[in-house]
């Protein structure tokens, strides 16, 4: 029998005390071991969505997130073997402290509950988004892109065995059993649900936003930015463009533009754009930019603040620090920004004042990303400031309740 999402959500609510006092980081171990044991059976389920979705013209960007490697089996298990190293998150009191009247208070960390997610077909995401959601204790709803449902299908189905064999409920984690789009919107009304969080384009994001009755973390577009300082090594910043723009072009923290001081702009674009040019990469560009090109094109205004997921890079001129900032200030999306310099006092000034989920100074827009960032794995990465902002891990994934030990305290 096929439940509905109510009747799952009621299961997994009623188990949440057991999966927070249980034996989750085997569970984690668990898995680790299951998806090195049957692989084969997940890249079959894999091959299936992927011959469907070529069928049905999927983009190019879409089937590359979609795709399960042999190199995905390293990453996952890793990463759920991080996760189950770090500490625990629940039960930790912070901020003890003793009144006047002698009660002592503090606040403890406990799990959200029962966490909706809604994502893109990336079956990758089913592990790690679980994992994060395990290891802090919260149950997991899931509704992932109809493209990856048989993948889906056999990973949660390692995940209720992975649950069994430590002794947890597999009913923690539940796979909503249809592709149609209206079961979005029924998660959307799920009053069960103590967080939804959708992790997909900008259409579904908006969506969920607009007809949630729960609380939602959205994980918005990257329309990320490096910034060529004219203090910055050239070489540097030429491998961080290169690797920012084209080592993953279709995730979301891939680099989307280059602001280039016009001081170094006569030096270091012809380079960027021959370097671009070996790895297919399409230059886009500003009026000052345009002349120092060969073979780029018109930027159009309305493009600067597009996420192109794609072998496309926008190039802009700047005449200082100034100018950066307010561009990035005007068209970034709060998700990655990364400056170029071997100015301390500029790099300062750009990590203190851009405001994204993360900021990197002689680095990567790519490490944006909670496995780099020490997670093991991430649910999403958090463009909005409440609960959490950036790559959301085990601990972005509880909450504070106040706890006070007392020894008989009336108030007065």
């Amino acid at each position: 029998m096929t439940l509905g999402l109510r009747e799952l959500a009621e299961r997994a609510k009623a188990k949440l005390p057991l999966l927070a006092k249980g034996r989750r980081d085997e569970a984690l171990l668990r898995m680790a071991a299951l998806l090195s044991e049957r692989w084969p059976e997940v890249l079959r389920a894999n091959q299936m969505d992927l011959e469907e979705a070529e069928r049905a013209g999927l983009s190019k960007a879409k089937l590359d997130r979609l795709v399960l490697r042999e190199k995905d089996l390293r990453t996952l298990t890793e990463g759920l073997r991080q996760i189950a190293a770090l500490p625990d998150p629940l039960g930790r009191i912070e901020g003890m402290s003793k009144r006047p009247n002698g009660l002592r208070v503090g606040r403890m960390r406990v799990p959200l509950g029962l966490i909706g997610f809604i994502y893109e077909a990336r079956p990758g995401a089913t592990v790690e988004a679980v994992a994060v959601a395990l290891k802090a204790g919260n149950a997991m709803l899931l509704r992932g892109g109809k493209e990856a449902f048989r993948s889906n299908r056999a990973l949660v189905s390692l995940w209720h065995e992975a649950l069994r064999e430590a002794g947890l409920p597999e009913e923690a984690v539940s796979l909503v059993p249809t592709t149609d789009r209206e079961a979005i919107l029924e998660m959307c009304r799920l009053e069960l649900l103590d967080l939804l969080i959708p992790r997909g384009g900008e259409e579904l994001i908006r969506l969920v936003q607009k007809e949630a009755r729960v609380p939602v973390l959205a994980h918005a577009k990257g329309v990320n930015h490096l910034y060529v300082d004219k203090r910055a090594d050239l070489a540097m910043a030429l491998k961080l463009a290169l690797n920012g723009k084209t080592q993953r072009p279709a995730v979301c923290n891939a680099l989307e533009a280059v602001l280039v001081h016009k001081e170094v702009a006569e030096a270091f674009l012809p380079r960027l754009e021959a370097a671009m040019r070996e790895k297919g990469v399409e230059l886009r560009a500003c009026p000052k930019a345009l002349p120092l090109l060969k073979e780029a094109v018109p930027a159009r205004e309305e493009e600067w603040d597009q996420e192109y997921l794609d072998l496309i890079l926008r190039v802009k001129v700047v005449s200082g620090l100034e100018e950066a900032l307010a561009h990035i200030a005007r068209h970034g999306s709060r998700h990655t920004e990364a400056i170029c310099t071997e100015d301390p006092k500029a790099a300062w000034r750009f990590l203190e004042e851009v405001d994204a989920s993360l900021v990197l100074w002689n680095a990567s827009t790519r490490f944006n990303d909670g496995f780099e960032l020490g997670l093991g794995a991430e649910i999403g990465i958090s463009t909005s400031k409440l609960h959490a902002y950036g790559p959301m891990g085990p601990l972005e994934l509880t909450t504070l309740k106040w706890v006070a030990l007392g020894e008989g305290q009336e108030r007065a």
